[in-house]
């Protein structure tokens, strides 16, 4: 009987085990005449086993912390003999329902990536840092799914919004940016991606190190996509057409500092960067003075001085009431 149990049992747990192999192992723990002798078989079977996957329990350590315990209620009780009989049922179900549940989960695939996710409201700049080291600020009304395990080893994270990233260095271990647009694979470096649903354009600008853009499932590129440091890549959502120019890098990352730079920016794109920082809702009356230009530089300013800065800058009049801002042309 113990040689058939251990015969099965070695089929049964080969890696390259069939099914039929499996099958029988498991129904052994169904023949009640074969209880006593499974049970002595698994709590042998159980010093000897070392698990490889150390996010599996130390079946070992339990089991002796187990044992420990009922050994401790031994010297409470009366009958050592009714004791010992009981203890081995204790144990050898403990022992059998560890067993199953962990052999059963071995036989299942690779286990699901874990994500994390983390959010930055309207109104506000959060800064996250991943368990790698590498340092990611979220702009304004941005989120960020990520995995330091993801699919075929690599670090990923999924951004919608707009979020500077100072990636740790590991070439044998790439980090990748999902947006919903492209991919931008990185070993280690300092980059800028705005990526708004909502936008015009989706935008890559490099700091330091290298970036490489890459296809995804909604954009098939021709070919990959390098950019040098102080370079942007700015994808038309329109055309589907890049662009690569040379920028001062500030321009487009000093949000990350709390502070905003307009070169040439027209009212409607002023309109929407303002919403997303301060939390407020902007309602343009009048839609000719849209296309109105504004130079400048936002730091520490409330909302309140910043309409006061554009009224004087441009010819337009406002009016807040609560979280809502209303612009129209001067009179």
């Amino acid at each position: 009987m113990k040689d058939h149990i251990k015969k099965v049992f070695k089929a049964g747990k080969a890696e390259n085990a069939g099914w039929d192999d499996r099958q029988e192992m498991l129904s052994l723990f169904h023949q009640p005449g074969m209880e006593f002798d499974l049970k002595d078989h698994l709590l042998k079977d159980l010093y000897k086993t070392e698990l490889k996957d150390m996010d599996s329990p130390n079946l070992k350590k339990l089991f002796n912390r187990i044992w420990c315990k009922i050994e401790l209620k031994n010297h409470q009780a009366g009958s050592k003999t009714k004791y010992l009989y009981t203890a081995i049922g204790i144990a050898a179900a403990l022992v059998i329902g560890l067993f199953v549940g962990i052999y059963i989960n071995s036989l299942q695939t690779k286990p699901e990536t874990v994500y994390y996710a983390a959010h930055s409201p309207k109104g506000s700049v959060s800064e996250v840092i991943l368990p790698d080291g590498t340092v990611i600020f979220l702009n304004a009304d941005s989120r960020v799914r990520y995995a330091m395990e993801g699919e075929n080893g690599i670090r990923e994270v999924f951004l919608t919004g707009e979020a500077w990233f100072d990636v740790a260095k590991n070439p044998d271990k790439p980090f990748v940016v999902h947006t919903s647009f492209y991919d931008v694979q990185v070993t280690g470096t300092q980059f800028n991606v705005k990526a708004y649903e909502t936008d015009n354009e989706v935008v890559t600008t490099l700091e330091e190190g290298q970036v490489i853009i890459q296809s995804s499932e909604k954009l098939k590129l021709a070919e990959d996509i390098i950019l040098k440091p102080g370079e942007q890549a700015v994808l038309s959502m329109s055309s589907k057409e890049f662009t690569i120019r040379n920028v001062n890098t500030k321009w487009f990352t000093s949000w990350k500092d709390n502070k905003l730079i307009f070169i040439n920016t027209n009212l409607k794109e002023l309109v929407v960067l303002l919403e997303r920082r301060y939390g407020v809702e902007i309602e343009v009356l009048n839609k000719e003075i849209l296309g109105l230009h504004f130079d400048g530089t936002i730091k520490n300013e409330s909302i309140i001085e910043i309409m006061e800065i554009m009224k004087k800058a441009l010819p337009i009049s406002y009016k807040i009431s609560g979280q809502q801002i209303e612009i129209a042309s001067k009179k």
